[in-house]
């Protein structure tokens, strides 16, 4: 069984994910850390994250990368955002992803394209949100509990940039496919928000046999 879990930053969407892998007992993919690992990449070299060549030359990291606990920062999440814009580096990325999701036994992966374009076939769509302002809200928590000093309009302002980045470039745009679920999030709590998730699988699952 192959579960797409789409949606926006700070939607949620990670988090449910997880909680969906634990559940059925799959492997799980967060593929925004490949696009943070391209990212971090082009930071450490001191490269030019707007020019699509430099990007691509950092899409060939080690799997090790995955686990370094600064992919992560907020640093590395906007430049990230920046990065998966460009054509090339989503093309070079693209095999990986549907390589682990059509795994024997399938997947849980999550990210902005996976029910519109890593994988279309996928048994059950998910699209994850919330308001931009309750996402801005659980970032800005997060970041304090990081330490990380910033305000919540600076938050929100970065909320609604990526947003927009994300939705408008023209390789593979953040877009929720006509056959994904919605699943608001902005006033559940983590367990009502997996428990609705869960449902939403189930009954899916209940549709298809």
């Amino acid at each position: 069984m192959i579960i797409a879990v789409d949606g926006p930053a700070a939607s949620g969407k990670g988090t449910i994910a997880r909680a969906l892998a634990r559940h059925y007992g799959l492997p799980h993919l967060d593929t925004g850390l490949l696009y943070r690992a391209v990212a971090a990449m082009v930071l450490r070299e001191g490269l030019d994250p707007e020019k699509e060549a430099d990007a691509v030359s950092a899409c060939s990291f080690e799997d090790r990368l995955l686990d370094d606990p600064w992919l992560r920062s907020d640093e590395v999440g906007k430049t990230a955002s920046i990065v998966s814009a460009h054509p090339l580096v989503r093309a070079a990325l693209l095999s990986r992803q549907k390589k682990f999701a059509h795994q024997a036994g399938g997947a849980v992966l999550d990210g902005r394209d996976i029910g519109t374009v890593i994988a279309p076939d996928a048994d059950v769509k998910l699209f994850v949100k919330a308001t931009p302002m309750i996402r801005a809200q659980r970032r800005h928590l997060e970041l304090r509990k990081n330490g990380t000093a910033a305000s919540l309009d600076k938050v929100l302002s970065d909320i609604r940039a990526r947003d927009e980045r994300d939705s408008r470039r023209s390789e593979a745009p953040m877009t929720q496919a006509p056959d994904a679920a919605t699943l608001d999030t902005s006033f559940l709590s983590i367990d009502a928000a997996v428990q609705r998730a869960i449902a939403l699988v189930e009954a899916r699952k209940r549709q298809s046999a």
